[in-house]
């Protein structure tokens, strides 16, 4: 079961750090990725860190301003959203994959999924 949140109303400019706990296995042996998915968008590939800790590049739209880390301890990941921007304006999903795939930027590569958390940034 993964459940995310963090999100929020927060204008251009300011912060939001996102988090999805993970319950039923560590999260060390999972592929977890961060989407997101605007009104009247397809789903987006935010950022993925592998289950060995390695981490993905960045969707071009948030490289600098974004940073994905976990804490194996508390088996939750995190999104540290800097200089939001209004077109960050979405709602964001963790996912996670037991397989280990490696196609980490496809969500068809996940078979479990947050709830989504809206994030709104105004301008």
């Amino acid at each position: 079961q993964l459940q995310a949140s963090g999100g929020g109303l927060v204008q251009a400019g300011d912060s939001l750090r996102l988090s999805c706990a993970v319950s039923g296995r560590p999260i060390n042996n999972l592929n977890m990725g961060w989407f997101r998915q605007a009104p009247g968008k397809e789903r987006e590939f935010v950022v993925a860190i592998r289950w060995s800790g390695s981490i993905t590049s960045y969707t071009d739209s948030v490289k600098g301003r974004f940073t994905v880390s976990r804490d194996n301890a508390k088996n939750t990941i995190y999104l540290q959203m800097n200089s939001l921007k209004p077109e960050d304006t979405a709602a964001y999903y963790c996912a996670a994959d037991g397989t280990r795939s490696v196609a980490v930027y496809l969500a068809r590569s996940y078979n479990y999924w947050g709830q989504g958390t809206l994030v709104t940034v105004s301008s």
